[in-house]
């Protein structure tokens, strides 16, 4: 590749090996690596300072909440700067957080150099630059998702009968055994019994873990929007 279409671009890693090894590749294949470095919180000062065409920046943990704040940060203040995307396969949260942030592609970390340079070429020309084997990965899990944590609360709901639902509504509002039996007309064994059941469908160890969980989860809002008032009063 001749150096009249090397890209000028800006390498920033959490890993320097990489870093240096990328822009060393990069400058083999004519490239201008204007600098190479760990992203230390100087990310952003870094590429704003030596205003590259493109920003290559690799990030450990797309889903992370403020992984791509130097994205937004460059994007804000070098509007002109493209920003590509380093990282591990995504998740289709993690694509959105990157583009929403202002990148204007995403790269495998385990992409050849002719990848990149793909990537580089887009970035620079305007275009997104994504493989498309991930947008399809990414639309392929929107569309059948994987249960998320969010949506445990509803896989632990369909463990349990209505009437276990209702026990650990009380269990949550701290009723113990007596007042749970009394409030639903029940002997105290059976309500003992109920509560055991839950325990062990949930998988805790005691009542405190098992309203935290059900309170975690979202499970107690799912369960009977209302209930913990009905089972207050009741």
């Amino acid at each position: 590749m001749g150096s009249s279409m090397g890209v000028r671009v800006v390498v920033v890693d959490d890993h320097r090996l990489l870093a240096e090894a990328l822009a060393s590749a990069l400058k083999l294949r004519g490239h201008r690596v204007l600098a190479a470095a760990a992203p230390a919180a100087g990310a952003a000062e870094l590429v704003i300072s030596r205003a590259p065409e493109v920003c290559l920046l690799g990030t450990a943990n797309p889903a992370e909440p403020g992984a791509f704040e130097p994205v937004v940060r460059i994007k804000r203040e070098r509007p002109q700067i493209a920003v590509v995307v380093l990282g591990p396969v995504p998740s289709p949260r993690g694509i959105a957080a990157a583009f929403a942030a202002g990148a204007s592609g995403y790269v495998r970390q385990d992409e050849r150099i002719e990848g990149v340079e793909r990537a580089l070429a887009k970035a620079r020309s305007g275009e997104a630059a994504i493989a498309p084997q991930l947008l399809q990965g990414a639309f392929a899990e929107l569309l059948n998702p994987a249960v998320q944590p969010d949506d445990e609360g509803s896989r632990l709901l369909r463990l349990l009968t209505p009437r276990e639902v209702e026990v650990l509504v009380r269990v949550a509002e701290g009723e113990d055994t007596r007042l749970i039996a009394a409030g639903m007309s029940i002997a105290p064994s059976t309500a003992r019994t109920h509560v055991q059941r839950v325990l062990m469908k949930l998988g805790v160890g005691s009542r405190l873990e098992a309203a935290a969980l059900a309170a975690r989860t979202g499970l107690l809002d799912r369960a009977l929007p209302g209930a913990s008032s009905t089972a207050a009063q009741g």
